[in-house]
């Protein structure tokens, strides 16, 4: 195990994402932010709280489950559990920011994007992502937002900790052949 970002490293990297939409987004007036369930809606939460606070404005800002859009639902081994989606504004010809915590194989992604057609046709959609796996894609998919990029071979696991359900912050590597976790 080697621990990536930790506590506070982990809360620079989160400010700094959000300052880059400010950045390129400033009034949000025509952008609109989704955070993928599960784990993309703690580093989603974060982000919008932050540019909340800082603009004083209130953000359009939802939760996308992408269960029935994976493309391995009906044969993956494991358990894929519905979440919950709550858009309740058009994204019609809005800019859209899917924020999710790991980009890993692109797959997740590609389902959130086929997912949010379902609420309108977006101008432009944008991902954000804390860590970029970016050796290890299938599917021609790429972050705009990047909180850190990592090497890793496909032996080895990115997990992100959350204070909201890990009871402290951090991102760790693990050789899921030695670690167990």
């Amino acid at each position: 195990m080697k621990t990536i970002l930790d506590k506070n490293k982990f809360n620079i990297v989160i400010e700094r994402l959000a300052n880059q939409l400010i950045e390129n987004h400033y009034t949000f007036d025509q952008t609109v932010l989704i955070g993928i369930q599960p784990r993309g809606v703690f580093l989603a939460d974060r982000i919008v709280s932050y540019i909340e606070n800082i603009l004083q404005i209130q953000l359009q800002y939802g939760k996308l489950d992408i269960t029935f859009y994976r493309d391995d639902y009906h044969t993956s081994k494991n358990v894929h559990l519905p979440d919950i989606t709550n858009i309740e504004f058009s994204i019609e010809n809005k800019k859209v920011v899917l924020i999710d915590d790991v980009l890993f194989t692109g797959r997740t992604i590609r389902s959130a994007m086929e997912a949010i057609i379902d609420f309108g046709r977006p101008s432009k959609v944008e991902l954000l992502t804390l860590i970029d796996r970016r050796f290890s894609r299938q599917l021609p998919i790429q972050a705009d937002y990047i909180g850190l990029t990592i090497d890793s071979i496909l032996s080895q696991k990115v997990k992100v900790l959350w204070a909201e359900h890990d009871k402290k912050d951090e991102v760790i590597l693990l050789d899921t052949e030695n670690d167990k976790n």
